[in-house]
């Protein structure tokens, strides 16, 4: 499975994006709010789901652990596939759709764009119980999003660095900016450059 993509941007439509990892462009299937935040020729770190069929490799990105874990637990539920399940999280936060699952909220669920109220009865019915462990992993990461460390690594390793080197670069390069008397945190683009810049000194 792949479970997440680093890489930057190569093209953007209004439901996926073109994402270069590795010189290979993955496109990636993504709700239009998520795409609406990325931008063409920067760096962004995706949380994705593949789904496998006998004539096609699809894979769906998310901006958040839960997000990715919650269309793939709706998936689970009999009549539910992947265009519904990414509807669902179009329209509403993960933590909205959680709260309405375990309140029986039938009303918000049935607004789901192909759910209706069949699917939105099975929804309560085969997940009430599933949906929990989801809602203190949504409370603890409050929907967090990677840091710049996090994502640095994950486009290290994806360009083939091992481990160990991608860790000395990136303590190298957080030595780099402590010394530095800036307000703000670099772009990841610009820090991607810096960390590459390290690699090619050591």
């Amino acid at each position: 499975m792949i479970a997440s993509v680093s890489g930057t941007v190569k093209a953007l439509s209004l439901n996926s994006a073109v994402i270069e990892v590795g010189g290979v462009g993955l496109l990636v299937h993504l709700a239009p709010r998520v795409a609406a935040g990325l931008s063409v020729g920067t760096f962004t770190s995706l949380q994705t789901s593949l789904l496998v069929k006998e004539d096609s490799l699809t894979l769906f990105g998310f901006e958040s652990s839960p997000a990715r874990e919650l269309f793939e637990l709706l998936q689970t539920v009999s009549g539910i596939g992947p265009k519904v399940a990414q509807s669902a999280i179009s329209v509403y936060e993960v933590r909205e759709i959680i709260a309405a699952i375990s309140s029986e909220n039938f009303a918000l669920l049935e607004r789901i764009p192909g759910l209706g109220k069949k699917g939105a009865a099975r929804l309560v019915l085969e997940l009430k119980e599933k949906v929990t462990p989801l809602v203190s992993l949504t409370s603890a990461t409050t929907m967090r999003a990677p840091s710049w460390r996090e994502q640095l690594e994950g486009a290290l390793l994806n360009l083939g660095f091992t481990q160990r080197d991608s860790n000395d670069t990136l303590d190298a390069l957080a030595t780099q900016l402590a010394s530095e008397d800036q307000s703000t945190t670099p772009e990841i683009g610009i820090l991607l450059r810096r960390a590459l810049k390290i690699r090619g000194t050591q």
